[in-house]
């Protein structure tokens, strides 16, 4: 089915070197950026066609293996659980990138073709050089503390079920079109999230099959519609969205090539969130409900609250993990972390 939802906001004649960072991460929406990345040699050589895009990527390869996904022409390129959600419905292994191109390029005129896709793959360490001649000039503080980790994916026509990421992203479409169906992070619950491990690439992802939504196991689903928006995204357009959004990733022809940037503007000091929400399911979730709600009004306080409020009221020197953290506080504090956690 054709999911009806708003398309996301789209601005025109925005060139790479111009990208208005503090605009788009105030606004915290997605933003699709119309042909910011038109002119790069990929984008150019994509326009040829498929094998000249292939022969291009070829040029910058190397010796390392890279992971590639492999289903069977049955799963319609949607890589997810098997029926019984005790396994996955494709299988990975380790293949020369070139060969994998190779691969894909072979099978683009079969009717019904295995689905082929390499997923987050770093560019400098598989593809040096690449980044010379195709890269977003990203000159801002928010990518201060840490470079962005610069990835590009590879496949034929593939479905990357809807998920979320840590990271704020830019996704750059460079060979082939993609659409992307974006939902804000309220929407958790009525995207029915699956398990928390396995996973078919890492993050947790939706169990609705968006191609035919099941709205008698999944009813929900209907309020994140209501909330979605979507992207349809050319060659050289580029798709800003914030960390933590879901999102739904379709590649729509039989070759398709996208380059993207994840960012977090936090130092490499703070632990991820993910740990917290495992440990949270460790100690909390089954307590009684009152002591649940307590323990939310705790977390108010110290956690999402105003973060000076709660140490305030405290001499500087006494504050001890209520201060600011920076890189020995952090270290201090996972100690005390690991010691209670090895009790």
């Amino acid at each position: 089915m054709s999911l009806d939802a708003p398309p996301v906001r789209r601005l025109a004649g925005i060139a790479a070197e111009a990208i208005p960072f503090d605009e788009l991460i105030a606004a915290q929406e997605p933003v699709v950026l119309e042909g910011a990345a038109r002119d790069w040699p990929l984008v150019r050589r994509g326009g040829e066609g498929a094998a000249q895009a292939a022969d291009y990527l070829k040029r910058f390869t190397n010796e390392r293996p890279v992971t590639a996904f492999t289903g069977p022409p049955e799963i319609g390129g949607r890589f997810h659980y098997d029926a019984e959600v005790t396994g996955l419905n494709f299988t990975a292994g380790r293949i020369s990138l070139g060969a994998f191109l190779d691969t894909i390029v072979e099978h683009m005129q079969d009717a019904a073709p295995p689905s082929f896709y390499i997923g987050s793959t770093d560019l400098d360490t598989f593809l040096p050089g690449l980044r010379d001649e195709n890269d977003l000039p990203l000159d801002h503080p928010a990518f201060a503390d840490k470079p962005p980790l610069a990835s590009i994916w590879i496949g034929n026509r593939t479905v990357a079920a809807a998920h979320h990421d840590m990271s704020n992203n830019l996704a750059c479409c460079m060979v082939g079109r993609r659409r992307f169906t974006l939902f804000p992070p309220d929407q958790v619950a009525n995207l029915y999230p699956g398990p928390l491990e396995p996973t078919p690439a890492g993050q947790v992802v939706t169990m609705v099959d968006f191609r035919a939504p099941d709205f008698d196991r999944y009813p929900r689903f209907r309020e994140a519609l209501a909330a979605a928006q979507i992207a349809e995204m050319e060659p050289g357009d580029v798709l800003f969205y914030p960390a933590l959004w879901w999102h739904q990733v379709e590649a729509l022809d039989a070759f398709n090539v996208m380059i993207n940037y994840w960012w977090n503007p936090t130092p490499e000091y703070l632990d991820t969130p993910h740990t917290t929400l495992l440990h949270a399911l460790l100690s909390l979730r089954d307590r009684p409900e009152t002591e649940k709600r307590a323990w939310q009004a705790l977390f108010e306080f110290y956690v999402f609250g105003d973060p000076e409020r709660a140490g305030s009221h405290l001499p500087e020197h006494a504050r001890g993990s209520l201060a600011p953290l920076d890189e020995k506080s952090a270290r201090r504090l996972r100690a005390q972390v690991l010691n209670r956690l090895n009790r």
